[in-house]
């Protein structure tokens, strides 16, 4: 299990990994409840096993609560340690990651398109399109990182 910092020396600035849900099933009558596919499934395991090699040291996971972000959330989150926390912030619509994050240190935020792209250009400037399992990483006004699924599986040796 990855090191995890201490809280009360955390800086309130971390890292703000942004990961799309992975592949999920089409539509359906409830889109909250739709479910990742078995391709969705593996982009999630990818994203937590990258993030666990490139020794990102999360101290939160903060999530939709619709199915397919949750499911995402909670199988990237099992090597790292963590307990996702659905959150309404992130279950559809603009949002600005800095504030939603703020005093937790260094978090992931699982959620949808085109809101995470637009939350990473609110916060960065950098016109982006997160593919399905993508990850980006923005710190203060940067972007860090954007990563499709295939890096991802590159960087965990899947």
């Amino acid at each position: 299990m990855p090191r995890r910092r201490d809280p009360a020396t955390c800086d309130d600035r971390g890292v703000i990994w942004l990961l799309r849900h992975g592949e999920a099933e089409g539509s359906a009558d409830d889109d909250a409840s739709r479910r990742l596919t078995a391709t969705g499934g593996s982009q999630s395991r990818a994203a937590g096993a990258a993030l666990a090699a490139l020794g990102v040291q999360l101290d939160a996971c903060l999530t939709s609560p619709k199915l397919r972000a949750l499911d995402t959330a909670r199988i990237a989150c099992e090597v790292l340690g963590l307990d996702p926390e659905p959150t309404a912030a992130l279950r559809g619509g603009d949002f600005v990651p800095a504030e939603l994050v703020a005093g937790r240190g260094e978090v992931v935020l699982v959620g949808h398109e085109p809101d995470l792209s637009r939350a990473i250009q609110v916060a960065t400037g950098a016109r982006v399109a997160l593919k399905k399992g993508g990850l980006a990483a923005i710190d203060e006004s940067t972007l860090m990182a954007l990563l499709r699924p295939d890096h991802l599986r590159g960087i965990a040796g899947s």
